[in-house]
């Protein structure tokens, strides 16, 4: 049983519903889920695998809700060498900032030392309405690796 710190980056409540989902079968699958709206590096369990689950805001911007957490990993600069994170990002090809938000987080995450446990996916609106079905096939691709 793995534990995991779920972060969600959401602005109208898409990435939300796609982590509840992310979360019902790692739940079913046995593992231990905390969902985190506002993170705060303090209450992150550096040892659990961190799943981010965010859309892009604005010009390629994070959600507000996440934008305090990455001015904190940008201010404090920690060491994040034993985490490992897996990373959902939502976007809409039509815009040119596809994605950039939660990219932002990970640039500041790997600079802290954090790596990651799978390739990420970047879910495209335009073609998948439905961002629920190609987050769950992607969960079934590394689920056994937990």
């Amino acid at each position: 049983m793995a534990k995991i710190e779920v972060l969600v980056g959401t602005t109208l409540g898409g990435s939300e519903y796609v982590a509840d989902e992310l979360m019902a079968k790692l739940t079913e699958a046995g593992h231990q889920c905390q969902t985190y709206l506002d993170p705060d590096l303090a209450s992150l369990d550096e040892q659990a695998l961190w799943l981010i689950v965010s859309s892009t805001h604005g010009a390629g911007d994070l959600p507000d809700n996440l934008q305090p957490f990455a001015k904190q990993l940008l201010l404090a600069m920690p060491d994040l060498g034993k985490v490992r994170f897996a990373l959902c990002a939502i976007g809409d090809s039509s815009y040119d900032t596809f994605c950039q938000g939660p990219e932002q987080l990970i640039d500041l995450l790997t600079d802290a030392g954090a790596s990651p446990f799978v390739d990420k996916i970047r879910i495209d609106v335009q073609s998948d309405p439905v961002p629920e079905e190609p987050a769950l096939a992607w969960l079934d691709g590394w689920l056994a690796k937990l």
